[in-house]
């Protein structure tokens, strides 16, 4: 199985959670840019601050490599007109993809009108401008009852307001890798939780995030239907190794 054709490369930590330089992150993002080059990856997921150097940097080298970026990273909580102001300037610093996280503390308190009107009103702008949505719902903060819930409402909303074609540019994603859970809960993908989000999402793809740190692992996720996976550990799963990322 060719793996590396569902993986995006992804370094989402922030030069205050590592405690490195603005220059030496934008270094790693560039560094992750390359070896997703040079190993054909399908794209790198990297923060918004970095998009603009980064897709500049694949294009010098005349690659295919897909950049992506997260918008409303990572509670979600920012409000709707916020994370469409992010996601603009993503897509004017060149940015392929967009991953949201949609605002499921508001789905947990019942509020469906307003949690569809983000996913309505943001896909929309990455449709219009041939961009890819993907959705993180932060499985490990919901219940299985809400990750199947929370998919399908998402896949009737894209089906009921998007042609055919546009649905192929949808995606659901389990996770930020971030999210912290207690007593060991794992905070990313889980087989069981892909496994149920690959049953409610209707005609949309899911991306499997977080957790995938063996090659057995990617290829079991590929096998139950993700069509993209999204790790730390790119490089680990393409030489047959495990990784002890987290994400």
């Amino acid at each position: 199985m060719n793996i590396a054709q569902y993986l995006d490369s992804t370094y989402l930590k922030t030069p205050s959670q590592t405690g490195i330089s603005d220059i030496e992150t934008l270094k790693k993002v560039k560094d992750l840019a390359q070896e997703a080059i040079d190993y054909q990856l399908y794209a790198v997921m990297i923060r918004p601050d970095y998009v603009s150097e980064v897709k500049k940097y694949i294009d010098e080298q005349n690659s295919d490599v897909l950049v992506g970026t997260v918008i409303g990273f990572h509670e979600g909580t920012y409000s709707v007109r916020e994370k469409l102001a992010e996601a603009i300037q993503a897509i004017e610093d060149g940015a392929d993809e967009l991953d949201f996280v949609i605002n499921y503390s508001e789905y947990l308190k019942g509020n469906l009108e307003y949690v569809g009107e983000e996913f309505l009103t943001c896909t929309q702008v990455c449709i219009e401008n041939h961009k890819v949505a993907k959705w993180i719902i932060e499985i490990a903060a919901l219940t299985d009852q809400q990750i199947a819930d929370l998919t399908k409402h998402i896949s009737n909303w894209a089906e009921e307001n998007f042609s055919e074609n546009d649905l192929s540019k949808i995606f659901i994603k389990s996770s930020t890798g971030f999210y912290e859970t207690r007593d060991g809960k794992p905070n990313g993908a889980t087989f069981e939780g892909i496994k149920i989000m690959i049953d409610n999402a209707g005609k949309l793809s899911v991306k499997a995030a977080g957790g995938v740190r063996t090659p057995e692992d990617a290829e079991k996720m590929v096998s139950l239907g993700v069509k993209r996976i999204g790790t730390s550990s790119a490089l680990a799963l393409l030489k047959n190794e495990s990784s002890s990322e987290t994400y």
